[in-house]
């Protein structure tokens, strides 16, 4: 039996390297994302293996209409991979600006919740599983990242408490915690500051989409039997900061 895998934010980094890597092990990918012209291009690259559903996290209300759109084919779903997520700029809360960290909770939070409860019924069915893409900001903070982490704790949380409720289902749920990804993370969360993005990734060796992506695979090959409940990876060069100690005068 041919497998389907369901990814979202297919569109780049991790999401898109992991289309590629289950259509180049045979699995289906439904692949979502906001911009249509890069659910073209991996269309076009990966042909029948792939199929583009254009879907907006923000917007769950129009998640059981955008699925009800699924071949026969592609509609049983055997992996979700809730890969889809963002970062407010590095501000600390107290200068933030409310619009970002919406769109951050409602990307990472709310729309990831609402997408896996409509899927449940179809990973049931197939005894699947579900792998979330949260962080190691979930673990370790830092100055500016307290929304992106608290949204990243939340996917790990969700992650524990959602094996409990799929207990005796054959369901198995994973979240994988990465680190530094050079990926467009980094553009979009400085609005397109490529400069921003090279420092921050500069002579340091960080990991790659794919180095996830196949992190990915090899969780999802594994025996039906055995569960992994979480993972976190960091690249060699990077590590947790101290503490930090503020000085009065």
């Amino acid at each position: 039996m041919t497998r389907t895998v369901f990814i979202t934010g297919a569109t780049a980094g991790i999401g898109a390297a992991a289309a590629r890597k289950f259509a180049s092990e045979g699995w289906q990918v439904v692949g979502t994302g906001r911009r249509q012209e890069r659910l073209d291009e991996l269309t076009a690259e990966l042909g029948d293996y792939f199929h583009p559903l254009a879907l907006d996290m923000r917007e769950p209300d129009l998640f059981a209409a955008a699925l009800a759109t699924l071949p026969d084919r592609y509609a049983g779903i055997d992996l979700l991979l809730n890969n889809a997520g963002l970062a407010p700029p590095m501000s600390n809360l107290q200068d933030a600006e409310q619009g970002p960290i919406d769109v951050a909770i409602d990307t990472n939070v709310t729309g990831l919740v609402a997408l896996t409860r409509t899927l449940l019924p179809r990973l049931i069915e197939r005894k699947g599983a579900i792998i979330n893409l949260a962080s190691v900001a979930a673990t370790y903070p830092y100055r500016g990242g307290a929304v992106y982490a608290g949204t990243k704790a939340f996917v790990r949380q969700f992650s524990l408490g959602l094996r409990c409720d799929l207990a005796g289902n054959g369901v198995r749920v994973t979240s994988i915690d990465p680190g530094m990804v050079e990926t467009e993370f980094t553009l979009v969360r400085t609005g397109g500051d490529q400069a921003a993005s090279d420092a921050l990734y500069a002579k340091m060796d960080p990991m790659t989409a794919e180095d996830i992506a196949g992190t990915i695979w090899w969780v999802a090959s594994l025996p039906p039997h055995l569960n992994i409940n979480a993972i976190e990876l960091m690249p060699v060069n990077q590590s947790w900061a101290g503490f930090a100690v503020h000085r009065h005068e």
